[in-house]
């Protein structure tokens, strides 16, 4: 009877660790923010993202566009008809941009 509440409690703690691992896989994916691009609209709330503009050290290399923005990295700022709202932050980010002439990307 003994082994049998240990198998089980171990099978629930092997369930519940596999689960938040491919969490945390989701999440390393999309916080990258290579699916954040087209037309952004800045806001202070409701915001899709919260964006931090970095010189180093960036999940995301940015160029502003005025036609083409159906590539990662390219946004186009609006005031209407947005993908995405977008909040400037000093912290606590989801995404850490930045500005770039060329090589936009992840």
């Amino acid at each position: 009877m003994k082994f049998k509440s240990t198998f089980i409690l171990f099978g629930v703690a092997s369930v519940i660790l596999l689960s938040l691992m491919s969490f945390d896989t989701v999440k390393d994916t999309q916080s990258k923010g290579c699916h954040v691009f087209g037309k952004v609209k800045f806001v202070e709330y409701g915001e899709d993202y919260k964006v931090k503009f970095v010189d180093y050290g960036e999940d995301l290399k940015i160029k502003y566009v005025d036609y083409g923005e159906d590539k990662a990295g390219c946004w186009k700022a609006v005031e209407y008809g947005e993908k995405f709202k977008l909040k400037i932050v000093e912290y606590g980010e989801d995404i850490k941009v930045k500005e770039v002439t060329y090589g936009e990307g992840c």
